[in-house]
């Protein structure tokens, strides 16, 4: 996921041409949405969830790594995870709605970007690239302990 979150090509329209850890925080939580949200199933939960707790506790270290203070990563994880379950609730009905609720979707997550219709078309093909494999093929390089 960092791999796919470190694609320059998405932050092409960066308002400020800078992206900064919010963005890229952003970015990466849209992947791992998607990724949850088309492995979802019961043979998936216990790695989904171990996947989860890796990659939020990798945040928190991440976090700690900058030098925010114990109060500070409390805040701010609260909202990260908030953020991450906005846009699980968001993408939810992604294959069903039509490209200008997409833009209206991403535009809600990712407010300093201009390429929006370049990020719709990135995440359905994202989402379509998704369906045609399993969770295994994402996770055989990936430890979570």
């Amino acid at each position: 996921m960092i791999k796919l979150t470190t694609n320059k090509s998405l932050y092409a329209g960066v308002v400020n041409k800078q992206d900064t850890f919010s963005d890229r925080l952003t970015l990466f939580l849209l992947h791992f949405a998607f990724i949850l949200k088309e492995f979802k199933s019961e043979k998936n939960d216990k790695k989904l969830q171990e996947l989860y707790d890796f990659n939020f506790r990798q945040l928190e270290l991440s976090i700690r790594e900058i030098g925010y203070g114990d109060q500070s990563i409390n805040k701010k994880m609260k909202n990260y995870i908030n953020l991450f379950h906005s846009i699980i609730s968001e993408i939810h009905f992604w294959n069903e709605i039509n490209f200008n609720s997409k833009k209206e979707l991403i535009s809600k997550f990712l407010q300093e970007f201009t390429n929006i219709e370049y990020l719709v078309d990135y995440f359905n093909s994202f989402s379509e690239h998704l369906s045609k494999n399993n969770l295994n093929s994402y996770l055989k390089s990936v430890s979570t302990h």
